[in-house]
């Protein structure tokens, strides 16, 4: 199992906007093969941060099985008009 941990700065004054469009997009990382299951959080200190934690089967899932296909530019149409900056995107693993 794999961790994508994206960190995502919104435009103030747009963060309702951008949860409602993720709420909008999450259909297309869950139609991906190896998705196992995704959870947006918003930042209490920060309310214009938020954290996307999606766990895959593999990292090969998120990189090449999503953002290779046609539902990740359709993500970005969704999500990206409200982001001030380049998400920040790592992937880990647990610590066993």
């Amino acid at each position: 199992m794999v961790l994508e941990i994206a960190d995502f700065d919104i435009r103030p004054g747009t963060e309702d906007q951008f949860a409602a469009a993720y709420l909008q997009a999450r259909d297309l990382l869950a139609a991906t093969p190896g998705f196992v299951s995704a959870r947006m959080t918003r930042s209490i200190e920060s309310p214009s941060r938020f954290v996307l934690l999606v766990e895959w089967q593999s990292v090969e899932a998120h990189t090449v099985g999503f953002r290779e296909s046609d539902r990740f530019p359709k993500w970005r149409e969704i999500i990206g008009p409200f982001f001030a900056g380049t998400p920040k995107v790592e992937h880990a693993q647990d610590v066993r």
